[in-house]
């Protein structure tokens, strides 16, 4: 006779749960982790009090028994498995502590096992090693995207008609006014080319050559010193323009009126000298002058239009 579909059901569904429960209760899920179903002292023949004198001296006996190429039984090589595991967890004080916390705390499953993965799958390589390699990373893919972004920008500008009449020019002037009406041969000297490129660098906007000084890494170990000068820099002014009273120089003035402007300092560069010494004479940091400055260049651009 068959049993009714409710004792199959409960069969089906309540036998494993009670075999689940049976088991967490005779194995500490805590403790399951480290040694499994085994306990990492019973497996090395020691009491949880023995030293480290003590386990390394019950490891090494149970190794001379079980390793291998001692016992060639495949039931002895499993064992010294386990024992080869219990030992690496009972001789580092960090881990033993972990493991014997679990002991003590078995209730606390998802603590014990987060600080076990933690200690075994966690990085165990020192912070400022890490920190200098991928400095040393993001500093070599800067340096790369620099170099190919100015190759890309010098090619682009030999493309151009500026430059082929430059480069003319500069043969002519080379060459004592006698230059050849053709057109320019591939095999020009390299040191006019180099010269030449020299002369393209500031007329290249937004594309710098590639400098080491300019790279993550660099600024980051010069960091100190770039603070220091820079709070320097800071007392110094302070202590000459707040304190002294005495009027800017003519290099502080410009720093002042670029920083009025908002104009890059590769910009403020390229600007013909005539024109930075009206805009530094006008005194732009002062909030009166630079507003009558923005009410001129209004006006003129108005009337342009």
């Amino acid at each position: 006779m068959d049993p009714p579909p409710a004792a199959i059901r409960w069969r089906t569904t309540a036998v494993p749960f009670l075999v689940a429960v049976l088991v967490l209760t005779t194995i500490s899920p805590s403790r399951a982790i480290y040694c499994d179903e085994d306990d990492c002292y019973d497996l090395l023949g020691v009491s949880q009090s023995a030293n480290a004198s003590e386990i390394k001296k019950a490891y090494y006996k149970l190794s001379l028994k079980h390793h291998p190429d001692k016992n060639p039984d495949p039931e002895s090589r499993k064992l010294f498995v386990k024992i080869a595991n219990a030992y690496e967890i009972l001789k580092d004080e960090a881990t033993r502590e972990q493991y014997d916390y679990a002991i003590a705390h078995p209730e606390e499953v998802f603590y014990n096992t987060a600080r076990y993965y933690k200690a075994y799958y966690g990085h165990k390589t020192d912070t400022r090693a890490v920190l200098v390699g991928l400095l040393l990373i993001l500093s070599g893919f800067q340096y790369l995207n620099q170099s190919s972004r100015y190759k890309q920008a010098v090619a682009m500008v030999k493309k151009t008609p500026a430059y082929k009449n430059k480069l003319r020019a500069l043969e002519l002037e080379r060459s004592g006014g006698i230059t050849n009406k053709k057109r320019i041969p591939k095999n020009m000297d390299k040191k006019m080319e180099e010269d030449l490129s020299k002369e393209l660098d500031l007329q290249i906007t937004g594309t710098e050559r590639p400098s080491v000084w300019k790279l993550v890494g660099v600024r980051f170990v010069l960091l100190p010193y770039t603070l220091g000068k820079l709070l320097l820099w800071s007392g110094c002014w302070f202590w000459r323009y707040r304190v002294k009273k005495y009027p800017y120089s003519w290099e502080d003035a410009s720093y002042l009126t670029q920083r009025s402007l908002g104009i890059p300092h590769d910009r403020w560069a390229t600007i013909d000298e005539a024109t930075k010494e009206d805009l530094v004479l006008r005194r732009l940091w002062e909030k009166s002058n630079m507003e009558r400055y923005v009410t001129e260049m209004r006006k003129e651009s108005k009337r342009r239009r």
